[in-house]
């Protein structure tokens, strides 16, 4: 029994060690020596960096970007500001950047390394201090360290402190495609955030193999690395970019992320604030910069190209480990004849019988089925007990890792209850033949379809080793067979946290599967348990445990603000006016213009003003007209040249306004569009806007110049017809609408138009 209680606590200590390994737990003060990262040094930045939203377009985004450049100006760097505007497809907006760049010159003339973030806050409430003040001040803190030894690096290291990185990555853009430095850089390291704590995720960002930059990777040797093959293989499926992205597509420029994902209901609100980042999340931050900086400004960035890829996985004491791709098949051919040879063996010395082999599959595949629908149906279960969840629409609720607790409970509580069913004193190592044959299978297929996850193959080792342990004797040392499960919980618990935090409680079924699969690799030490039962219905207890508590914070307060949204559009066409909401459930702040029956949304912003999450109008209700003052219109220029019409308009707004988005007929034809100077790309032989699925055209975020002026040709024949969405994020400050402030719990909704006032505005050409 002291063996059974003593192997518990050993499993209890190597699941605390899988996430406190990942992270440090203190930072460092303000005393440190001068060439040590700070992170209550890097506070001080921060603190002034985040007093309040400074998106594109916002005098407060002057005032950030005024201090940063004397900050980089008071470490004796000369500074330049690179301005410009550029325009994506995939985004579809015009944006004016003001990117912030220095230069530290180096001893050689080589490829430089660039230091990289960006200084724009999400609009309009986001204050921005993990995303990326954190990444700004980091770069800040770290340049004060590595200059304070007055040492003249080898290569060039360029400081870009990109804007308008959260309209679509358009500092970036203008700086990889425009600046004349971009050809010099060699390697970029990007700091990001995608919430506001936890462990800093390192992502690698590549056209080519990833095998030169990982060996770099280790050797730098960062204290805490959290990096593997598989977050990168599911990063490049999604659809977030950083701006890291423009210099590989764009530049083919490699790079390094690092991103912070938890507590991932702050990201992109007014949470996003100084006081509720993360301590020990920066601290993270500045352990990578510090010995990458000193690595890659001395190393040779010109042979980080490679064509192989490497697995590598980051666990306790080995920090990061790295094999190459040409490794997978080879590993899984000798596990998977380890695997046969132990079988014939067991069954040949009779410690292994086929009765108990073949019963033994049934709890695992009853474990998994059970639990694999609780994961996929559990946040449509949620959801619809707890409507109020889908106002936060990244999915990740305030009380989400108690979720998480509770979801890991009742998986486990389900394996254990399965297992019990087939429990006899002597069957242990034939209950260890089954999940170890199916996760062999899934490596199998991992290592054709998902090779960046090849290094699971590591646990089915270790459980190789267990079982030969088991084959030869019946009753094993329990502290040793403990011992061996350590690589596999080292390995694989952090990842039944990432799912959820990092994509949302709607992929809760990674953490029920994983859990699943972790205890069924685990049955060489659980299987020799003669109480499953009674510790099945423990589990189900402290599962519901979590689900009440869970409950009990399941409404919003001041410290877990509920997010909502309001926006009013003047239809100048038809003089009719509307409130409108993009929420499920109205609240008190809402239904003062919504009212107890508001009317269902028309589809009429479906592609004009929808959200990154495809979210549109919900609810709207009838608008008394405000005495708003329309875009100013003048057509300068209409002629016909060889059958193409040759149009300028000039729109000027008559109030201050912060986006633009017009949209026009599917049918609409355009041969070529320019946009105060820039000319709009097409494809070759096409006009522009080919490739729209819907009736949206082109967006301009506005900047300092209000003013538009468009040029653009069409067929002579065509009757042109455009609708102006004209918006400001204005309606809470402005006389007109006396809008109050939200009560103190509630947020406004990020990913949306919010807070705004929009002008509708129909702009025909006969």
């Amino acid at each position: 029994m002291l063996k059974k209680a003593f192997a518990l606590i050993l499993i209890i200590i190597a699941i605390y060690w899988s996430f406190s390994a990942l992270m440090p737990s203190k930072v460092t003060s303000l005393d440190a020596d001068d060439n040590l990262f700070s992170t209550q040094r890097a506070l001080v930045h921060l603190k002034e960096i985040s007093k309040a939203p400074h998106h594109v377009g916002t005098n407060e985004h002057e005032s950030v970007r005024n201090y940063i450049l004397k900050e980089l100006k008071d470490l004796g760097l000369e500074t330049q500001i690179q301005e410009g505007y550029s325009y994506h497809e995939k985004w579809g907006y015009v944006v004016k950047s003001k990117n912030i760049l220095a230069r530290i010159k180096g001893s050689d003339n080589s490829k430089a390394l660039m230091l990289l973030s960006h200084y724009d806050s999400r609009s309009h409430s986001s204050l921005g201090a993990s995303d990326a003040g954190s990444g700004v001040v980091t770069i800040l803190e770290g340049l004060r360290a590595f200059l304070s030894d007055n040492k003249t690096p080898k290569n060039d290291i360029i400081i870009l402190i990109s804007d308008a990185e959260e309209l679509g990555l358009y500092g970036a853009n203008l700086f990889v495609n425009e600046h004349h430095w971009a050809k010099d850089v060699g390697l970029v390291l990007n700091f990001e955030a995608r919430g506001s704590g936890g462990p800093s995720y390192m992502l690698i960002e590549t056209n080519g193999g990833n095998q030169n930059l990982i060996k770099g990777f280790i050797e730098a040797n960062p204290k805490y690395p959290v990096a593997n093959s598989l977050a990168y293989s599911i990063y490049k499926m999604l659809p977030n970019d950083t701006d890291l992205t423009r210099f590989r597509e764009d530049g083919d420029i490699d790079g390094f992320n690092f991103a912070f994902i938890d507590d991932h209901y702050d990201y992109h609100t007014a949470l996003d604030s100084y006081e509720r980042l993360d301590r020990e999340s920066l601290e993270h931050q500045g352990s990578y910069l510090m010995p990458l900086l000193s690595y890659f400004s001395e190393a040779n960035l010109n042979n980080l190209k490679s064509d192989s890829d490497n697995v590598y996985f980051n666990v306790p004491l080995f920090k990061t480990v790295s094999y190459p791709f040409s490794w997978i098949l080879p590993m899984l051919i000798l596990a998977v004849l380890i695997f046969i040879a132990l079988v014939f063996y067991g069954i040949n010395k009779r410690t292994l019988n086929s009765k108990h082999i073949a019963i033994g599959f049934l709890p695992g595949i009853a474990a998994l089925l059970i639990n694999g629908a609780i994961g996929y149906f559990g946040w449509d279960v949620l959801t619809s007990i707890y409507p109020q969840y889908n106002e936060i629409l990244h999915g990740f609720t305030y009380n989400g890792h108690m979720y998480i607790w509770a979801f890991s409970f009742l998986s486990l509580a389900v394996c254990m209850w399965f297992y019990n069913k087939v429990y006899k004193p002597e069957n242990t190592a034939s209950l260890v033949v089954p999940p170890l044959l199916a996760w062999l299978i899934i490596c199998g297929v991992i290592a054709f379809k998902l090779k960046g996850a090849s290094f699971f193959i590591i646990p089915a080792y270790f459980t190789l080793i267990s079982l030969f342990i088991l084959v030869r004797q019946k009753h094993p040392n329990l502290i040793l067979m403990t011992l061996l499960l350590f690589p596999t919980i080292l390995i694989l618990a952090p990842f039944i946290k990432m799912f959820p935090v990092g994509l949302g409680l709607k992929t809760i079924i990674a953490t029920t599967l994983l859990v699943s699969l972790l205890f069924s690799l685990c049955i060489s030490v659980f299987g020799f348990s003669r109480y499953k039962n009674r510790w099945s219905y423990f589990l189900f207890f402290i599962a519901l445990c979590c689900f009440i508590s869970a409950h009990m914070n399941s409404g919003f307060s001041a410290e877990n603000p509920k997010p909502n949204s309001l926006v009013y559009m003047l239809d100048t066409d038809t003089n009719s006016a509307k409130w409108a909401t993009y929420d499920y459930v109205l609240d008190d702040w809402t239904k003062a213009y919504l009212t107890e029956t508001p009317d269902e949304a028309e589809a009429l912003q479906s592609d004009t003003l929808q959200s990154k999450y495809k979210s549109v109008f919900t609810y709207t209700k009838k608008a008394n007209i405000k005495p708003l003052k329309e875009p100013y219109v003048d057509k300068q220029l209409d002629t016909i040249i060889d059958n193409v019409r040759h149009i300028k308009l000039f729109i000027s707004p008559q109030r201050q306004v912060n986006r633009l988005v017009f949209s026009a007929d599917t049918t609409a034809q355009f041969f070529s569009f320019n946009i105060n100077g820039l000319e709009l790309p097409k494809e070759a032989g096409k006009g522009v806007f080919e490739n729209r699925k819907g009736t949206r055209l082109v967006g301009i975020h506005v900047s300092d110049e209000s003013t538009i002026e468009m040029n653009f040709t069409v067929p002579s024949d065509q009757k042109t017809e455009f609708t102006l969405f004209e918006s400001s994020y204005d309606m809470l400050d402005s006389d007109l609408f006396r809008v109050p402030e939200r009560p103190s719990d509630m947020i406004a909704k990020p990913f949306i138009l919010n807070d705004a006032v929009i002008i509708k505005k129909a702009i025909t050409i006969e």
